[in-house]
């Protein structure tokens, strides 16, 4: 297998695993905000289709990338807003509150398109966004190729990661997240509203989430009903895999998407031809395997998971 071991493919996976990984990023450091202030958000998966369904209806019938993104943001705050009510203020168990959020979002989505666009083979298209080579950078030899000749929300990920790693460790606001899902009794007792403080994060998070889908339809061109593929379970992982840090969860996102180019890649040169459905299971599979390594010693916010009610403990 030569072609496997080329500088070619090299380079055109390395590429393909930063422009796959980056809608993991996105999710991701939603879920870390999230996650943080003591909420953990298992409906990704149905939020992250909400948001790339609402980018390509609102980019198809308007002709704007930003009015397909305000829109797949404005789905994902409200459907943050449903999981924080359930979860927050009814403190229903947040995993069940998570996977009603993930079937209600890939229901609705579902029963939408399939009465507005029917049962169609192929769906109508838009343009994808274009890739934007970074002066000098992108002549760089290899380096330039797998990083900086991509479209613009690759390079805002990597932005973000940083930026959120600045704002949860180095501000005073995200302390008071970090205390508030370690310690929300604590928190309350220093004049923190937990409630608040949780409803945002949540909501942020979700929009974060609507916005990665949103990248999967922008790269895709299209919506397809089941085009997400898992990539909300994958955030989770990642979250877990990179012990609730952006940095991280970066590094963790990359491995995922690595794993994701590759099965594409290898399939694209034909080997492995009558495994194929086995070959696309390798991300999932990284992905299983990256949980049974780090499983002893993941320990999240203390809080993670647990209603909180004034006054009691």
């Amino acid at each position: 297998m030569p072609e496997l071991l080329s500088a070619e493919f090299l380079v055109s996976l390395g590429a393909a695993g930063v422009r796959m990984a980056t809608p993991l990023v996105l999710a991701a450091l939603g879920e870390i905000v999230a996650e943080r202030s003591g909420v953990m958000n298992l409906g990704l998966e149905g939020i992250m289709t909400v948001g790339a369904f609402a980018a390509y209806v609102g980019t198809l019938y308007s002709g704007s990338f930003t009015i397909g993104l305000l829109l797949a943001i404005l789905a994902g705050a409200c459907f943050g807003l449903l999981m924080s009510y359930m979860s927050i203020t009814l403190r229903c168990n947040q995993v069940v509150s998570g996977l009603s959020i993930w079937l209600f979002g890939t229901g609705v989505v579902g029963f939408i398109f399939l009465g507005t666009f029917g049962a169609v083979t192929v769906p109508e298209t838009i343009p994808t966004l274009s890739a934007i080579e970074i002066p000098l950078l992108s002549s760089i030899p290899i380096i330039g190729d797998i990083f900086f000749k991509h479209h613009i929300l690759v390079y805002l990920s990597f932005v973000l990661v940083l930026v959120f790693w600045l704002f949860l460790f180095k501000t005073t606001y995200g302390l008071r997240i970090t205390s508030v899902g370690e310690n929300p009794h604590a928190a309350d007792t220093l004049g923190i509203n937990v409630f608040r403080i949780r409803y945002l994060c949540v909501v942020f998070g979700s929009m974060m989430a609507a916005i990665a889908g949103a990248t999967l339809t922008f790269e895709l061109g299209f919506f397809r009903e089941y085009m997400v593929a898992g990539r909300g379970w994958m955030t989770i992982a990642i979250v877990i895999f990179g012990n609730w840090a952006p940095l991280r969860a970066l590094g963790g996102a990359l491995l995922f998407g690595l794993a994701d180019g590759l099965q594409m890649r290898i399939g694209a040169l034909g080997y492995f031809v009558m495994e194929y459905q086995i070959l696309r299971t390798l991300p999932y599979l990284v992905t299983i395997a990256a949980l049974i390594l780090i499983s002893r010693r993941a320990g999240g916010p203390a809080a993670l998971g647990v209603p909180f009610e004034r006054g009691q403990k």
